[in-house]
């Protein structure tokens, strides 16, 4: 990703960031070019069954819960594994 982020701003382009809102919020606040992070409802739904820690827009806005660790979500292994099992064969 430095790689990408540092050749959008050499040549003064735009990025986008695709998926996971709740952790590509936290990334690309280090980005200064980003034009938009994409959130898909049904991503974030998968996400919350997921994990703790995801994040809601205020105003159209994601803001990453600084005070979290890491990317900020942390996996719940116990859903995780409850999906898994409910997979059709």
């Amino acid at each position: 990703m430095p790689e990408v982020v540092g050749l959008s701003a050499a040549q003064h382009l735009d990025l986008s960031a695709r998926c996971a809102p709740a952790v590509s919020a936290r990334v690309f606040c280090a980005v200064r070019r980003l034009w938009h992070l994409e959130y898909f409802h049904d991503h974030v739904r998968v996400e919350r069954l997921l994990f703790d820690g995801t994040l809601s827009p205020v105003g159209g806005t994601l803001r990453p819960d600084t005070g979290r660790p890491g990317l900020g979500p942390d996996a719940r292994w116990a859903a995780a594994r409850r999906v898994q099992g409910a997979r059709p064969a």
